[in-house]
């Protein structure tokens, strides 16, 4: 029975048979302006073949030149993983073909990466911590794209053609690879998830990359073999090659193991091969069979200098590392008086920053945290983005959150004009004032408003007389639509109860 065709192990029997081991590779794409050894841009989504010169495309006498702040952002990203960086470190070639490499090599680090034996202490879903160690972090330049076109999946097998845009070739990068995890048992999924999370967020900490995992800033390969219980000696990994969000790593790593599981189970044997994840349906499928170190041939790249960062530039650099992310949470948790679960909220839903910028713009904690999970969420999964994307800015919200606290707004109105503005109509004050939105303050308006609510309303308004005042609700409502949403719901209520008294 092939691997392709066995029944997936139920979890709880992958457990009771195997022990889960993993090694997790994630590549950065560095923010930078221009290449990692050119002088063309980066911009993402840019038509194919416009961002590309002599070098990155490797044309004869073309040579390559190191891009600075790439350096000094992979050494940035080495001090906050706790690495030990390299005083003096040579670039490789990375020799291999493949279409979307258009030198047949790649211009890499091999056996002296820019950072080397660090960790990062990952937080799981109840609170405790989990550290996984850095085995290195290496400079690279990422290749080009692969475009397969004919087929029903977007992948070679079953397209027509390929079309190549090498405007990617040629990206900073940054490969960050842990050494083994082992010892989690049944949260290896978790785990896993964990560590890309806190990495991710790391990264955008340092300002280093945008980590757009959608648009492959950020790409997971994640490295999955298991030991018989018991056993001293690894089992045979398989790679399942850009897996693009967090969900789907814990799903791919979960996968992985009961499949594998299946196949050592029925007697099989594991193939050592990358692998692509089906985001339609989380399962992996076979890619190629997995080179090896050798398979390369690398050897040292003749046409760039050695990196050799001095320990004044490494101080230096050092200086410029922000809070780590996970201690400017415990902070702001703690200055915000909320819960675990609370905080756990906020960072499942990406608003920490929109909530602590919020704050920072003058807004109070608890409304701005309130506007950010629950409406503002609402308007992000309804027009199918991320919170982040939302066209509206901490500023902006906060200045609607005033206004508010000012009673220049109801709550009714303030959602109005925060959809306003996210259509693109303008700073808050301005949408007030076009659109004569601010709270009706009056009273004469409001009593008129009230007595023919009251007129309208009579067994209502013999209700609230007979003492029955939670009545008044129906007569605040229509108050309140008479209005347009723009009274004061507490003050047209003490007018209600005022005028059946």
């Amino acid at each position: 029975m092939t691997a392709a065709t066995v029944e997936l192990l139920d979890y709880s029997d992958v457990l009771a048979k195997f022990e889960p081991v993993l090694g997790m590779e994630v590549h950065v794409e560095l923010g930078t302006v221009t290449k990692m050894f050119c002088g063309c841009p980066t911009a993402f989504g840019a038509e194919p073949n416009t961002q590309v010169c002599p070098v990155c495309l490797g044309l004869p006498g073309s040579l390559p030149v190191v891009n600075q702040l790439a350096v000094e952002s992979a050494i940035r990203i080495g001090l906050a993983l706790n690495c030990d960086i390299t005083p003096w470190g040579r670039f490789a070639r990375k020799n291999y073909f493949y279409p979307d490499q258009p030198k047949n090599y790649q211009i890499s680090q091999y056996d002296e990466p820019i950072a080397t034996n660090g960790y990062l202490d990952v937080v799981l879903d109840d609170g405790s911590t989990w550290r996984v160690e850095i085995e290195r972090a290496h400079m690279e330049e990422d290749t080009g794209k692969s475009l397969h076109v004919g087929g029903a999946t977007g992948r070679i097998h079953g397209a027509s053609h390929s079309l190549l845009d090498y405007n990617r070739a040629g990206v900073p990068l940054v490969e960050i690879v842990t050494k083994t995890i082992s010892g989690a048992g049944e949260r290896a999924p978790e785990v896993a998830r964990a560590y890309v999370t806190a990495l991710r967020d790391l990264l955008k900490a340092l300002g280093v990359s945008d980590v757009r995992m959608d648009q492959g800033s950020l790409r997971c390969d994640a490295n999955v073999s298991l030991m018989p219980i018991g056993a001293t000696e690894l089992g045979t990994r398989t790679e399942t090659k850009n897996v693009n969000s967090l969900k789907s790593v814990e799903i791919a790593v979960r996968y992985e193991m009961r499949r594998q599981a299946a196949v050592l189970a029925s007697g099989g044997e594991v193939v050592q091969e990358t692998r692509h994840f089906q985001e339609a349906d989380g399962t992996t499928s076979p890619g190629r069979r997995k080179e090896t170190a050798e398979d390369y041939r690398y050897f040292p790249e003749p046409d760039l200098e050695p990196v050799a960062p001095d320990a004044e530039w490494i101080e230096t650099l050092r200086a410029t590392l922000p809070e780590l992310p996970w201690l400017r949470r415990a902070r702001i948790q703690q200055e915000w008086a909320i819960s675990d679960a609370e905080m756990r909220d906020l960072v499942n839903s990406g608003a920490v920053d929109l909530v602590i910028a919020t704050v920072e713009a003058g807004a109070p904690a608890d409304a701005a945290r309130s506007w950010w999970v629950s409406y503002l969420a609402q308007q992000a999964n309804t027009r199918g983005v991320e919170l982040t994307e939302l066209p509206i800015t901490p500023a902006q919200l906060a200045k609607v959150i005033s206004l508010v606290t000012a009673k220049t707004l109801n709550n009714t109105v303030a959602k109005q004009v925060v959809d306003f503005v996210l259509d693109g109509e303008g700073d808050p004050d301005e949408i007030v004032a076009a659109r004569g939105l601010g709270v009706v303050r009056d009273e004469g308006l409001l009593k008129a408003a009230v007595d023919e609510a009251i007129a309208a309303n009579p067994g209502v308004a013999e209700k609230i007389r007979g003492g029955k005042v939670q009545a008044a609700g129906a007569i605040v409502g229509a108050v309140m639509k008479a209005t347009k949403g723009q009274a004061d719901p507490a003050r047209v209520r003490e007018l209600v109860i005022e005028a059946c008294s």
